[in-house]
Parts: structure tokens; C-alpha cells; sequence
């Protein structure tokens, strides 16, 4: 079953949790009919080619990132961030969270991806973001980046929080792990 408004009210899967959807000279962050909308930290980062690195899921290279603090991030063209979200998460154990990408910024070429928030997950979410025009992509500290769709069903045999997995607990962006 999907969440209105007043069943995530009541979970509060987020901290801090902003009861009103807030529109007022922001992309919008809050709480909304069907769905939460997330915002973005003030810390990114960039992929940057200086090193001469590749990117290799197993066995990441730190020296792949440019990091960046600031109340917006300029992404270079055709190009990927990582930022966190504002929000900490922690999921009971029957709920389940489909992050999709704010129809402001995908309407700027700027894809938001993120994988599913799975039942008993805690942490700060890893948000993936895409430039994908040839020009210079900004995006905002503080203001919304995602919503949130939370969907209840039965407690699964095995939480993500049982096998502690490993994204389990993160408070930072986190890169790829194997």
C-alpha cells in the first residue's frame, strides 16, 4: 500500500521532518500528498579526470572526486556528482522508500538516481546526480533534490538492517563498495 501524507506523518521515516511542503523561492522540500520530498547537504562531489583515474565499482579510486562545500554546486558538462541528503533515514522494518528525481531540475537535463530504500535501512541517503546537457548544471544546498515514495507491506524473512548491509548506518557520501 502507498503512503498518503498523514500515514507518513505518522512514521516520521525522516530527521528532520518538515510536516508542510515548502515552496516559498525553493525547489520544494517536504512533506507532500503521496511522498516526501528530500533535500540535498551542502557537500558534493565531482568526478574530475586530473588523476587520470577510471572508475572501477571494485576498487574505487578516491582520487576521482573533486570535493565541494557550498550553498550550490556547479556540475561541469556531461558530467556526475555525488552529494548526501539532508534527511536521515531510518525505515521500519514494513516500509519501503522508491526515490524518484524532482521534475525542476530533470526538466534542466539534471538526473537525480538513487536505488531503492529497503526495509530497516538507516543512514543518509548517497544521491546520484547526472548533467547531461553540454552546458554547466547548478544545483542547491538545502533545497529539494528527490521525493520519496514510502509503500508498506508485510516485514520481509531478512531487513536490510538483519544482514547489516553495507551501506547500513551511512553518514557521508559514500562511495561504491563491494
Amino acid at each position: 500500500m502507498i503512503l498518503n501524507d498523514e500515514d507518513i506523518a505518522e512514521v516520521e521515516p525522516v530527521t528532520p521532518f518538515v510536516r508542510d511542503l515548502q515552496t516559498d523561492e525553493k525547489i520544494s522540500y517536504g512533506l507532500g500528498s503521496f511522498g516526501y520530498d528530500i533535500r540535498i547537504d551542502d557537500e558534493f562531489r565531482i568526478f574530475t579526470d586530473v588523476h587520470s583515474t577510471e572508475i572501477n565499482p571494485k576498487e574505487f579510486n578516491e582520487d576521482a572526486f573533486v570535493q565541494v562545500k557550498g550553498e550550490s554546486c556547479l556540475i561541469p558538462p556531461n558530467s556526475f556528482c555525488l552529494g548526501k541528503s539532508l534527511e536521515k533515514f531510518d525505515m521500519p522494518d514494513d516500509l519501503f522508500g522508491l526515490v524518484v528525481g524532482k521534475s525542476t531540475y530533470a526538466r534542466c537535463g539534471i538526473i537525480v538516481n538513487m536505488t531503492p530504500i529497503e526495509p530497516g535501512w538507516k543512514g543518509f541517503l548517497t544521491i546520484e546526480i547526472s548533467n547531461t546537457t553540454p552546458l554547466p548544471a547548478r544545483i542547491y544546498a538545502n533545497e529539494g533534490i528527490a521525493q520519496v515514495v514510502f509503500f508498506r507491506g508485510e516485514r520481509p524473512i531478512t531487513t536490510y538492517g538483519d544482514r547489516d548491509g553495507k551501506y547500513q548506518d551511512q553518514e557521508g557520501i559514500e562511495v561504491a563498495k563491494i
